[in-house]
């Protein structure tokens, strides 16, 4: 099982990005998708979740920019990132709770992470 995050860039303040994270593998089930974010020299953050049915929740200092969706036909999560400022300037992380198929059964794989993807909004 592979997370995959992509869309990070370079962008001024005010600006916009659209982030990706691809869930693929023998998945059974994607519950709960998550990103999160690690700033420099600072702890990796929590900043939005999406459930399967598509409640969403937000850090208070995303919340009104940024905005989590989620397409289950395609096992894959983003982040809509808008108003950016220079503080959201981070590596961002896609995190996933799922099932997978092993051998003749399934697996609970909670918390599975996948690599990051850089954003960094310039003043």
């Amino acid at each position: 099982v592979q997370l995959q995050a992509s869309g990070g860039g370079l962008v001024q303040t005010g600006g916009s990005l659209r982030l990706s994270c691809a869930a693929s593998g023998s998945i059974f089930r994607l519950d709960d998708m998550k990103w999160y974010r690690q700033r420099p020299g600072m702890q990796r953050d929590w900043v939005a979740t999406i459930t399967p049915g598509g409640i969403t929740g937000y850090a208070d200092s995303v919340k009104g920019r940024f905005t989590i969706s989620r397409d289950n036909t395609k096992n894959t999560v983003y982040l809509h990132a808008n108003s950016l400022k220079p503080e959201d300037t981070a590596v961002y992380y896609c995190n996933a709770d799922l099932t997978v198929v092993a051998g003749t059964g399934l697996k609970r794989m909670s918390g599975t992470w996948g690599r990051g993807t850089q954003v960094t909004v310039s003043s």
